[in-house]
């Protein structure tokens, strides 16, 4: 049996099993829970599709569209192969229609129900056994367009093209367009674009009132907000790289241990940190107010108070995009400028900065899209000066629980984002920013204006102390027994997050941080080796292999970058919530969140460390007959171990941190570390809510840690092998070393 066959084989086989030997239907208890074994053939809840054919009988489609695969399968290669792609992806098509259009009740839409009449019995979401067979469509047509020569007729490229861009189009594209559907639907499932029209008219969203004095609307309000923000941390990121790349600023290092701290702190603990400190019963209030009786006032409580605390949590993440962007400008344009007898300031705005514009793009990109996307800081210190994200919380689970005016407002707040994206795109577009060629260049970056000096060293400076007295309030908030009211020093907030007793023998978890801590863990871990498989294999395949549409693939794939983590909690909520395919309220929707939520990073970090890698590597593999899978198990992941460590970290640090998304898609049996906290900031517990956000500090430090050591180093090192005098003499040979 050749290769061709053993795959079409495997395939047809895990049809087999998707049709007898699993639940065809999703379960209550979940499919984890081992119940559904014992019941398999006796109860009509955990049937498989075989037993489900008499009381569902549009089951019969699928069954035959797969016996149809399984008869194609034995004819000739060409004719073969043009009917299992006919099959299959009839297949596919017919699983999807079937799974829309058929609901707990019968028909979903009026229309169907008109047509065809009121159906005795409808169907519950798809279950185990359904996915498995979808999947197993998916191998088929992969397979049958590999056996006609598509990519080289290489099986496992197709396949893992194929399933990723169906991955994609289900958790990224499907529940944006799931949102749209929503904003003009009615409960019946009819066009309904009253809502929509309705909402879209609001003044509540759209009002300008703040120019004639007045407030502004929430989408306006949010616009201002993010373009501050991003003005803002754009401006200290390029004056913390330039301090770093350009001024003789002692205590660097400790410079650049500042940009760690933001990442994998929760997004509001700076919001509960300046509370602490500039709040009506904060310390610096307490003591401006004994030494000059000035009275404790509210302004941090609105936008101002956001801005702050945005700038300080995105000031960092600006400063890693611009430190490389700043570094990377060739010092040798710097002395050719000066040469000429440009003076410093001269060269550095006329040479060194408009060189940094894809950085300071990219870096003002980012911060716009994390403010707009913010929920944690606006929810800490946004008071009556809601913005989108707020907003479209509390549209789904506050008083209103009005699902078409969310959607509206995340469609709002995905056109804001999306817009700045095309329009970096097309600032950018079409114009050379390299510097770095292959010729050596040994030169030093030239020094700043004394003047521009003075003002990065006046920015750098105060902006770094206060960083450092925000993250001190950190450490020393979970130890005050009630800020405001009463300093003693304790530890009862730790004891009471994470007490632990010993009961009749037994070891007793009975903090209250425990249930969170623990899921956050496990889904954390489960996600972030995900999340780097996923998005390392995309790049492999971008750099790599050469299709029809390979910019539009990439393009798809950083457009849940793009996409605010609010709009994604909302889109997940009602995409998800009803069949085909209900996972809300599981760990499975937390986790499909978590890595397409990240994989753009593991994506572009993929992408740039294999750009480094000769194709003549692969190519030296293949020729000897290693098949493509093997090649890049054996030979390309064992060189991208930086790149697979910089994508757990992400996704694991991310996956702990992220609240915007979260907040939409927690439920009793998996609740967030994130979300628990932000229960307890309203519940007014702040000593307990910092005391859980620096143990979780502490050990994301102590899990990167360990993620570093387990992928370990890439070395590079030349091994002279030992010269048989019998045998020709052998260069020495560059081989790789994994060090730990």
């Amino acid at each position: 049996m050749n290769a061709h066959n053993r795959r079409l084989t495997g395939a047809l086989l895990s049809g087999v099993v998707a049709l007898t030997l699993l639940p065809w239907y999703s379960l209550e208890a979940g499919f984890f829970d081992t119940g559904w074994i014992l019941s398999l053939w006796r109860d009509e809840a955990s049937a498989p599709a075989l037993w489900q054919l008499a009381a569902h009988p549009w089951l019969w489609g699928a069954l035959t569209l797969w016996l149809l695969c399984g008869v194609s399968g034995l004819l000739p290669v060409r004719q073969r192969s043009a009917l299992l792609l006919l099959f299959s992806a009839l297949g596919v098509l017919f699983l999807i229609i079937e799974g829309h259009a058929i609901g707990y009740s019968g028909w979903s839409w009026l229309w169907l129900e008109n047509q065809f009449g009121t159906l005795e019995q409808g169907q519950p979401a798809m279950g185990a056994g359904a996915i498995l067979l979808l999947t197993t469509f998916l191998l088929l047509f992969a397979f049958a367009l590999a056996e006609r020569g598509v990519l080289r007729g290489d099986a496992f490229v197709v396949a893992a093209l194929v399933l990723i861009t169906a991955l994609v189009s289900v958790f990224v594209l499907y529940p944006v367009l799931s949102m749209f559907v929503v904003s003009v639907q009615d409960v019946d499932g009819s066009f309904q674009p009253d809502g929509l029209l309705a909402n879209l008219q609001d003044p509540s969203i759209w009002s300008l009132s703040c120019l004639a004095g007045g407030s502004c609307g929430t989408a306006w309000r949010t616009l201002w907000l993010a373009l501050m923000t991003a003005t803002g941390s754009t401006l200290l990121g390029l004056a913390f790289a330039l301090a770093a790349t350009r001024t003789p600023l002692p205590c660097k290092k400790a410079l650049r241990m500042l940009t760690i701290l933001p990442i994998i702190t929760p997004p509001f603990v700076i919001g509960l940190a300046l509370i602490l400190l500039f709040g009506r019963s904060g310390v610096v209030t307490e003591h401006l107010a004994a030494l000059f009786g000035i009275e404790p006032g509210r302004w941090l409580y609105g936008l101002t108070g956001i801005w702050i605390a945005q700038v300080l949590s995105f000031t960092p993440i600006a400063f890693l995009v611009l430190i490389g962007v700043a570094e990377g400008v060739s010092p040798s344009l710097e002395e050719a400028s000066q040469t000429l007898r440009a003076d410093r300031w001269r060269t550095f705005s006329r040479v060194s900065l408009p060189l940094m514009a894809p950085g300071l793009a990219n870096a003002f990109l980012i911060s716009f899209i994390e403010s707009m996307a913010d929920f944690g800081n606006p929810m800490v210190l946004g008071g009556s000066h809601g913005v989108l994200s707020t907003e479209i919380f509390f549209s789904v689970v506050g008083a209103q629980n009005d699902p078409s005016r969310a959607a509206v407002l995340a469609m709002i707040l995905l056109c804001f984002t999306l817009a700045a994206f095309v329009l970096q795109r097309l600032w950018l577009g079409g114009k050379n920013f390299a510097t770095v060629t292959g010729k050596g260049d040994g030169g030093q970056h030239s020094q700043l204006p004394r003047l521009l000096r003075g003002g990065v060293y006046g920015l750098v400076i105060p902006w770094g102390l206060f960083t450092l007295v925000v993250y001190g309030m950190i450490l020393v908030g979970g130890f005050v027994q009630s800020w405001g009211l009463n300093s003693a020093l304790t530890v009862e907030h730790y004891v009471r997050a994470f007490r632990v007793s010993i009961s009749d023998g037994h070891l007793l978890w009975s903090g209250v941080a425990w249930n969170s801590f623990w899921t956050t863990l496990e889904i954390a871990l489960i996600a972030a080796p995900l999340t780097a498989i996923v998005g390392l294999l995309t790049a492999w395949l971008i750099v790599r292999q050469k299709f029809a549409g390979r910019q539009t693939f990439e393009f798809l794939l950083m457009l849940s970058f793009a996409i605010p983590g609010t709009v994604i909690g909302v889109s997940y909520v009602m995409a998800y919530n009803l069949p085909p395919l209900e996972i809300t309220g599981t760990a499975m929707i937390l986790i499909a969140c978590f890595v397409f939520r990240n994989m753009p990073v593991g994506v572009r970090g993929g992408i740039a460390a294999m750009s480094q890698l000769d194709k003549s590597l692969d190519e030296a593999s293949l020729t000897l007959g290693a098949s493509s899978f093997r090649t890049l198990r054996k030979v390309v992941l064992p060189l991208l171990k930086p790149a697979i460590s910089a994508a757990l970290v992400y996704a694991f640090v991310r996956a702990i941190t992220s609240i915007s998304a979260v907040i939409f898609l927690v439920s009793a049996q998996y609740n967030m570390a994130t979300s628990y906290i932000v229960g307890l900031v309203e519940n007014g517990e702040y000593g307990v809510a910092i005391a859980y956000s620096t143990v979780l500090i502490f050990v994301m430090l102590l899990i990167i840690g360990l993620f570093q050591w387990l992928v370990g180093e890439r070395r590079l090192r030349r091994v002279a092998r030992p010269v048989d005098v019998a045998a020709p003499p052998v260069a020495p040979s560059l081989t790789q070393e994994s060090a730990v």
